[in-house]
């Protein structure tokens, strides 16, 4: 739905289907450059898994709460009391922290991941609420996840200097650079999907 609501607020055909159309009419309509729109799109085409999901999924197996967060669940007998309990799973892992109450509190489910990029925790959803002067956020995060998943993420490229290294051109170094910073890591996951979507999206510009 995400992606339809992009295609509504920039006026092409509301088909759910990211194409040249799309692409070409997003950039101008954000004011993004050839270079930028190419892997801002292409990060976050990635993201979303190719614009479908803009909500995180936390309905964890015992395997994946022990691979994903071992933090939190030590051992076995404790991922088995929490499995496939997306919302105590998040106000478990994401407790007192982010600007998060404890478990009791429930924002670790209110304010999960969202948007193309995944915003995730209160101090987040605050900032980015305060930056776009949309206070309702706070109250409705699944905003986040709908009419602003893609507002999110251009702000999260604000936030964190991104645009600069997009300037530095279409090539390996620029997108290794670039994976690196959004995943957190310098073997950045996925990282021969942002390049062939960032080249791909790049010869739509």
């Amino acid at each position: 739905m995400s992606l339809i609501n992009l295609q509504k607020k920039i006026g092409v055909t509301a088909d759910g289907a990211f194409g040249p159309g799309t692409f070409k009419r997003a950039a101008a309509y954000y004011k993004l450059s050839p270079n930028r729109a190419a892997h801002f799109f292409a990060q976050t085409a990635h993201e979303s898994g190719n614009f479908k999901a803009f909500s995180e999924n936390l309905n964890y197996s015992v395997k994946g709460l022990r691979g994903t967060f071992g933090k939190y669940f030590p051992t076995s007998l404790s991922a088995q009391m929490y499995a496939r309990q997306p919302q105590r799973i998040a106000n478990r892992v994401y407790a007192n922290r982010m600007g998060n109450g404890d478990a009791a509190s429930g924002d670790g489910w209110k304010y999960r991941g969202r948007g193309a990029l995944q915003l995730t925790g209160k101090e987040t959803y605050q900032a980015f609420a305060n930056y776009i002067g949309r206070p309702d956020i706070m109250d409705n995060p699944d905003l986040v996840a709908t009419e602003l998943a893609f507002e999110s993420a251009l702000w999260f490229f604000d936030r964190n200097k991104l645009w600069s290294i997009c300037d530095q051109g279409i090539n390996e170094r620029t997108i290794h650079a670039l994976s690196s910073r959004i995943n957190g890591s310098k073997n950045p996951h996925g990282l021969d999907d942002r390049r062939a979507k960032t080249k791909k999206y790049a010869t739509w510009a």
